[in-house]
């Protein structure tokens, strides 16, 4: 019978067409992954690899290997880490992608705390502002919004994802407060572009009694990151419509003031993504639970919520 290290290394070779890229992803050597591959290879007498200087490709027979083995490894690392948590020891490496902001400010802080209560948990933090496919790109869990839910995917809220408008105090010294959103659009205004369609985003506010109104802000910058807007507008470079969770320790220290502070605009919810599974690994159910009991004893999803009008 074939050990899972072979199987795995012949996988993470397939999907990546390299045995450093998959050594990297294992935490071995590539000599290990080609050993490995090659110890495989041996025992079912077939070669599954075309190798060249540059690139692996996968043979007929190794082509068939990993479509038979498609979506069974994960199976088999849940069932381990599945009772791994029965005895009380989530461990493993966990792959999370979460938002550069969000992530800096809200959910690494929580990470001394739970390295300490989950020593052999290896958190894998990726930084990006981008809807991943957990299951194609071998995450564990994703924070944030806008997910597709793909069947088999669970999605558990966090807080609201709340858009207010905000400048530093030195560029509002001089200039009127706007009455609502219609008069966002009299200042300068740092806007972004959006890295996937091009297209620059401007939003629609509300407030408590359920009216709307365009909040059309003039683009006088265009940036394509979510930090950059808050950079600009700590800069006094304008007025820029955020994420409350982006804003909130400019705004506790004064650094920023929330303009029009009884509109909002609500771009959804920001949640924990994962993959649902027969046994949830260990080490992502201590992850989930961490940051969903993190986010109620710290009452974020309050703190959060652009419509209280604070």
């Amino acid at each position: 019978m074939e050990t899972l290290a072979n199987l795995e290394s012949f996988v993470r070779s397939a999907e990546h067409g390299s045995f450093s890229e998959a050594a990297r992803r294992l935490a071995l050597t590539p000599a290990a992954v080609s050993r490995n591959v090659a110890m495989l290879e041996r025992n079912l007498g077939v070669r599954l690899f075309h190798r060249s200087t540059r690139r692996l490709t996968l043979t007929e027979a190794g082509d068939a290997l990993r479509a038979a083995l498609a979506g069974n490894l994960e199976s088999i690392h849940a069932a381990l880490a599945g009772i791994s948590a029965a005895e009380g020891e989530p461990a493993g490496t966990l792959k999370v992608s979460l938002p550069p902001t969000l992530g800096m400010m809200h959910i690494l802080p929580l990470l001394p705390a739970f390295h300490a209560r989950y020593p052999r948990v290896i958190p894998d933090l990726r930084f990006e502002n981008r809807a991943v496919d957990l299951v194609a790109e071998g995450y564990d869990v994703a924070i944030g919004g806008g997910f597709d839910l793909a069947p088999g995917m669970v999605s558990r809220t966090l807080a609201p994802a709340h858009i207010i408008a905000v400048a530093a105090p030195a560029y509002l010294a001089s200039r009127p407060a706007p009455a609502d959103p219609s008069g966002l659009g009299a200042f300068d205004g740092v806007v972004m572009r959006s890295p996937q369609t091009g297209r620059i985003r401007h939003w629609t506010m509300r407030d408590a009694s359920g009216q709307e109104m365009a909040a059309s802000l003039a683009e006088t910058i265009v940036v394509n990151d979510p930090t950059a807007m808050r950079e600009a507008a700590l800069l006094g470079l304008g007025v820029t419509m955020i994420a409350v969770p982006d804003a909130l320790p400019a705004l506790e220290s004064g650094a920023l003031v929330r303009l029009v502070p009884s509109w909002y605009a609500d771009a959804g919810a920001i949640s924990l993504y994962y993959a649902s599974r027969t046994l949830l690994p260990g080490k992502t159910r201590a992850f989930v639970d961490w940051v969903s009991d993190a986010f109620r004893t710290q009452r974020l999803p309050e703190r959060f919520a652009g419509s209280l009008g604070r």
